[in-house]
């Protein structure tokens, strides 16, 4: 399928989604400090910048946006060839992500991921938020 915008278009809408704060991680972030849970934002101090970290005990979590990160990777890849830009980027950006994290466990970090459509999804937000709470508090 053809994008229905410009180049110039689609750049000045791309440029428009942040990578930071988003929906879902304000949702994680508000749960989190209502249960009194600590936790670093968007820790630098870790390769891979995680959205939730508690550096002392290397304990990580990444709200990974679905089209960013590949959740739909093998539709967006349908009837499009390698050289494809999105199909390039979206698998540059999981090749990077399988690195760094595969560099943060042997570092000795406990990685989550979770989904951020899982996170502003009803009907999976709770079960979701109470998997990361006991991620991060438990010894």
């Amino acid at each position: 399928m053809t994008d229905i915008f410009t180049k110039k278009k689609r750049s000045e809408i791309m440029s428009l989604v942040r990578s930071k704060n988003t929906v879902a991680e304000k949702i994680v972030f508000s749960y989190l400090r209502s249960k009194k849970v600590y936790f670093r934002k968007h820790y630098a101090g870790a390769i891979g910048s995680p959205d939730i970290a508690r550096p002392r005990e290397k304990k990580a979590v990444f709200i990974d946006g679905d089209f960013w990160h590949g959740r739909e990777y093998r539709s967006l890849r349908k009837g499009k060839s390698e050289n494809d830009f999105w199909v390039k980027k979206i698998k540059g950006n999981m090749d990077r992500d399988k690195r760094q994290r595969k560099y943060l466990k042997i570092n000795g970090w406990k990685l989550l991921m979770v989904w951020e459509s899982d996170i502003k999804r009803k009907g999976t937000r709770n079960d979701l938020l109470q998997k990361i709470q006991s991620f991060l508090t438990e010894k």
